[in-house]
């Protein structure tokens, strides 16, 4: 099974996240995606950042109505600081049957170069990038790389900063969440300090 890898931390996940993956299960020659919650960055402030199982349960009520999208906690199981060839070879051994490929947008793929192994990522791996409006697809040094796919996908500029922002100042920005998360977030306050 060929299986799309998008990372986030999902902080939270919104209908960008999904158009985006949703995007990908359909269009580009992937079976499945998996969206894998990246585990808190140590080196990162945590103030804003949810634990981890919330932000995965926010990730499973998003998807459970879209067959081709899957939750992933694979991270969470990991060593820290987690590197995302480390997390591939992990997967390689627990699933020999799929072949894992990234989804990533344009400004990833401008920095891959200083990912850990980023090489060996690109010798074993696919990667599917989608746009952003930020960046331009002709400034990429890796747009020709064979693995390299550039992907005609919907621009979303959604972001979870603005999402977390908007519910601390008291906004109502339900249209930008799928409705469970929605309710989950409500239901449990987050966001609001």
């Amino acid at each position: 099974m060929k299986i799309g890898l998008y990372f986030g931390t999902f902080n939270p996940i919104h209908v960008g996240h999904l158009i985006i993956a949703n995007h990908m299960a359909e269009n580009a020659d992937l079976e499945q995606v998996w969206l894998v919650v990246t585990p808190h960055n140590p080196l990162k402030k945590k103030d804003t950042l949810l634990d981890d199982y919330h932000r995965l349960e926010m990730v499973h009520l998003a998807t459970e109505d879209f067959p081709k999208l899957k939750p992933s906690d694979i991270e969470f199981k990991l060593s820290q600081p987690n590197y995302t060839v480390n997390t591939l070879v992990h997967l390689e051994e627990k699933f020999p049957n799929h072949d894992f490929s990234l989804i990533m947008g344009e400004d990833n793929l401008k920095s891959l170069h200083k990912w850990k192994n980023h090489e060996i990522i690109l010798q074993n791996h696919e990667i599917y990038v989608y746009p952003r409006i930020s960046s331009e697809a002709e400034n990429l040094d890796l747009k020709n790389h064979p693995k390299v796919h550039l992907i005609d996908a919907p621009i979303v500029e959604i972001s979870s900063t603005f999402i977390r922002k908007s519910i601390k100042e008291g906004k109502n920005i339900q249209p930008l969440l799928p409705t469970k998360v929605w309710e989950y977030i409500d239901h449990n306050n987050f966001y609001k300090k």
